[in-house]
């Protein structure tokens, strides 16, 4: 005979699996489109930073709206943000498959990708608010665990997922969302949450001037091979756009109702956690775009091939992220923070140097040792930061720590970006020039190159191909190499942890901190 409380409990598993549902779609879209993103450049004719801006576009929105979305769900209410972001998400998703294949493709998917990224700014933060408010104190902690657990593992299906739809058609990585969003909304339907809100300020001016730095510092980044880093847009962007981000600071430290209160960052812990996560992001979400597109046009991978690759780094991760969580219990967040640091360090250092090695028996051992340290260290930095933030509630903590991380993503997307077309253009010239190609002619070819990355190549003559190819693996080099560089500050960085403990009531103590894990 069912006990009392048994409707209770199915609905508050309900609306967990329903949430879960919401936020894996935000996760697996995050590594799912890197694979597809050659196929995407190629159909649809996108130039070789349209191909970037198809991923960077979802990256920065989520970054510079994120806590926005956070504070809407708090005054509007928490199951309803989560059904407008539910739907949104989906809607986009559906127009992201829909792109035409004409010259508006490469706005039209640019939009609607970044269309997806407000979504899930909206839906995110409402959906862990529905998880928080669905479960007692008690129970919170082990459904946080199972929240942050599923949602963030299931990152490490998108290079599976997108490498089996986009044999179909690429499209398809888009679609597949709708279901998952229509089951999720039914879901939370069925759960009967109750509504949510409070009376506060909604802070547009902080809002705005999020977004704006974000953007602006991250479109120089971007589009500094095509405007020239000689460019006054090119360092107006750049500089206008971190002056921006600066006078957001300013702005936010006067608000009385601020999207981020910079008082957190009083804690020293809570600032080097952050410190990290900045700086390993450069390289953890990033190097699928980069690794997906060097498998296929480099070592010349199918879709699913390439999926297979990139499955390599998770099989250092998934196992590297369950011991930096037994760490985290044990000694704390600062030894696997800086041990993490470490190896990832050299895990992307050595697979740097083995890149032009077009094989991957030379290169899996140091793809599993990066792969590694990035699991050995984002799990324990995530939750130390959530954990830190005295006084703040669990929502603003996981915004500054969702919005650092996903702005670093679309920097390091940019900036390494810039470094692989300005170092591939440059080789692939003096390349050819050294085959005693005429130098017009081999810049020629090195456009053309540049822009069919993703393609078949078939303006591109068949002698020079093995030349091209070597010269894109050296470039990749490059890029593999700036994630080895970030992740080495980042070990320096990571020394000035001062270890030891949160103090008790962290992030709220009606909110159970120490449970508070972010994902993966």
């Amino acid at each position: 005979m069912p006990q009392p409380d048994a409707p209770a409990t199915r609905s508050k598993n309900i609306a967990l699996i329903a949430m879960l549902l919401a936020v894996a779609m935000t996760f697996i879209d995050q590594t799912i489109v890197a694979i597809a993103a050659p196929n995407i450049q190629s159909e649809l004719s996108l130039s070789a930073e349209g191909s970037r801006w198809v991923i960077n576009a979802y990256l920065l929105a989520l970054a510079a709206t994120f806590a926005f979305g956070g504070r809407l769900a708090d005054v509007l209410g928490h199951r309803r943000m989560a059904t407008i972001g539910i739907l949104g998400f989906a809607a986009s998703s559906l127009l992201c498959g829909l792109t035409p294949s004409n010259g508006a493709a490469e706005a039209w998917i640019i939009i609607f990708r970044a269309a997806q990224g407000v979504s899930g700014a909206i839906m995110i933060p409402a959906a862990l608010a529905v998880v928080v408010s669905a479960f007692p104190i008690r129970e919170r902690g082990r459904a946080m665990a199972i929240f942050f657990g599923v949602s963030g593992g299931l990152t490490a299906i998108g290079p599976i997922a997108g490498g089996f739809l986009t044999q179909w058609t690429w499209r398809a990585i888009f679609w597949i969302n709708v279901p998952i969003a229509v089951l999720a909304l039914i879901l939370l339907a069925v759960a009967h949450i109750a509504p949510t809100r409070r009376r506060e300020r909604i802070d547009y001016i902080g809002a705005l001037l999020a977004a704006a730095g974000m953007g602006l510092s991250v479109l120089g980044f971007e589009q500094a091979p095509v405007w020239g880093w000689g460019n006054p847009g090119t360092w107006l962007c750049i500089v206008g756009g971190l002056a921006v981000i600066v006078a957001f600071v300013v702005v936010e430290a006067r608000t009385s109702s601020p999207l981020i209160k910079v008082r957190i960052f009083r804690d020293r812990a809570f600032v080097v956690d952050n410190a990290v996560l900045f700086l390993a992001m450069i390289a953890f979400i990033p190097v699928f775009f980069f690794a997906s597109v060097y498998a296929q046009f480099s070592l010349g991978f199918d879709a699913n091939e390439a999926g297979l690759y990139l499955l390599v780094f998770f099989g250092g991760f998934a196992p590297a992220a369950q011991v930096g969580g037994r760490l985290l219990d044990a000694r704390g967040a600062r030894l696997p923070v800086i041990a993490g640091s470490a190896v990832a360090a050299i895990g992307f250092a050595l697979w740097a140097w083995k890149i032009t090695d077009l094989s991957l028996g030379a290169q899996w051992p140091y793809i599993v040792i990066a792969g590694a340290g990035i699991g050995l260290l984002l799990g324990p930095a995530s939750t130390d930061a959530v954990n830190r933030a005295i006084g703040a509630s669990y929502g603003e903590v996981t915004g500054i720590t969702q919005t650092v991380r996903n702005y670093a993503s679309a920097l390091g997307v940019a900036v390494l970006g810039t470094v692989l077309s300005t170092v591939f253009a440059h080789r692939l010239v003096s390349s050819l020039v050294g085959l005693g190609v005429p130098r017009t002619q081999a810049e020629s070819l090195a456009d053309s190159a540049g822009g069919q990355r993703g393609g078949s190549g078939g303006t591109i003559p068949a002698a020079v191909a093995d030349t091209i190819r070597h010269d894109f693996a050296v470039a990749t080099g490059w890029v593999l190499g700036g994630m080895a560089i970030a992740l080495g500050i980042s070990f320096l960085v990571s020394l000035a942890h001062p270890g030891g403990r949160p103090a008790q009531g962290g992030a709220d103590a009606t909110e159970e901190p120490a449970a508070a894990v972010e994902p993966a």
